[in-house]
């Protein structure tokens, strides 16, 4: 029997995909709910599963952009497996009714496809005037995949003619739409940027003394980004318009404060959402955040996961940036940059000492949040940040930290 297999909804108002690479060939076994393939929504990638276990013919090329419901591949559900390896029976040996093999006599089954190109690696090494021999593929049985072959790097033997090569590699569905949004931002919001500095003392004094003890029993680690949701949560319920967004003529406003958190992954930057951050716990902040970053790394988040939001938080310390006016997140009306901590001299009571300082700035969309409420915002997340046992704690460090 031959089973069509479609391309399935990704999520709602998402009418069409890119197939990104196949991770299996024409001719491979594949077993049911194998991924076979990465897709690329405008919103985020996923894996394809199979539908059932059988013989793959692959119909389409990668880098294809298809409509959700298109027949992208076929799987023959009647072919046998094959024993020990991942190609199908009939690949076995082309002889009518061959003699049995011993098994220390059967060949590899590597050697199925080792240095074979996908379609489009074919196409890169030839675009940068190389052999697949000169690549060692790390896909399945050897096969030189996409990626390895815009990875490889051109040898002074192998040089093009020109002496000059370049690799011209096609933007991600979800690339080419964030590139598309982030222009849409700057030229139809009136985006404007404040900043201030943290002095991050109270917080990693607090987390040098409770980090051990929090991680024994919450099974996480307490990390700077649930003080900055908090914190955030916070500001947002003294400056309610600063989680609202435009829709139209209306002013749009929510009842719960659900928090983006911008994690970077290896198709890029995403921007999953953290649910009812207003109702979290220290713990559950970090638990919740620690579970979509991994979802992310992984390629496991869903479209769900990365829909809604009134607030971003991006964090660009990580990579060691000191200062940034980060971009809105659309269609939400502000976003939260933190940066790297940095110790600096300040004054405090007359006196210049040394604090572990971080600047961190809010960008916001002035056509429906003023000055006041974006200074304000900011500076209600800086007096949190600066006092947390009081203004997130209650006064009871243990309790506040589920101790």
């Amino acid at each position: 029997m031959i089973l069509d297999m479609k391309v399935p909804s990704p999520g709602e108002s998402i009418s069409e995909v890119e197939i990104a690479t196949w991770l299996v060939s024409t001719g491979d076994y594949v077993e049911k709910d194998q991924a076979i393939a990465e897709v690329d929504s405008d919103k985020a990638t996923l894996e394809l599963p199979a539908e059932a276990a059988g013989v793959i013919e692959i119909l389409v090329e990668p880098g294809t952009t298809v409509a959700v419901g298109q027949v992208v591949c076929r799987i023959d559900t009647s072919a046998a497996a094959p024993e020990g390896g991942s190609k199908p029976a009939a690949a076995v040996s082309s002889t009518p009714n061959p003699m049995p093999v011993a098994a220390s006599q059967a060949p590899a089954a590597a050697t199925y496809a080792t240095g074979t190109a996908s379609p489009a690696a074919k196409k890169i090494l030839a675009e940068k005037g190389m052999d697949a021999t000169q690549v060692a593929g790390t896909g399945k049985d050897g096969r030189i995949t996409k990626e390895d072959a815009v990875n490889a790097k051109v040898s002074m033997g192998s040089a093009p003619v020109s002496g000059r090569g370049e690799t011209r590699t096609r933007m991600s569905a979800l690339r080419r739409k964030l590139a598309t949004r982030l222009v849409s931002v700057k030229n139809e919001t009136a985006m404007l940027t404040t900043f201030n500095e943290v002095d991050m003392k109270p917080i990693m004094d607090l987390r040098k003394e409770y980090k051990d003890a929090f991680a024994a029993k919450h099974g996480v680690g307490l990390g700077f980004m649930s003080f900055f949701t908090l914190a955030t949560v916070r500001a947002l319920k003294m400056y309610p318009a600063v989680a609202s967004m435009i829709d139209g003529d209306d002013m749009v406003s929510f009842d719960t404060t659900d928090i983006s958190v911008a994690v970077s992954g290896p198709k890029g930057l995403m921007v999953p959402v953290l649910r009812n951050a207003d109702q979290m716990s220290f713990a559950d902040v970090e638990a919740g955040i620690k579970d979509l970053a991994t979802k992310v790394r992984d390629g496991k988040i869903s479209v769900d996961e990365m829909t809604g939001g009134c607030f971003t938080i991006t964090n660009g310390g990580v990579f060691g940036s000191m200062l940034s006016t980060p971009i809105i997140n659309p269609p939400q009306s502000a976003i939260l940059g933190m940066h790297n901590i940095v110790e600096r001299p300040v004054v405090r009571d007359g006196q210049i000492v040394v604090r572990p300082i971080m600047y961190v700035a809010m960008s916001y969309d002035h056509r429906i949040i003023d000055g006041r409420e974006s200074v304000g915002t900011l500076v209600a997340i800086k007096e949190a940040l600066e006092n947390p046992v009081e203004l997130l704690m209650g006064g009871d460090v243990k309790s506040g930290l589920g101790l």
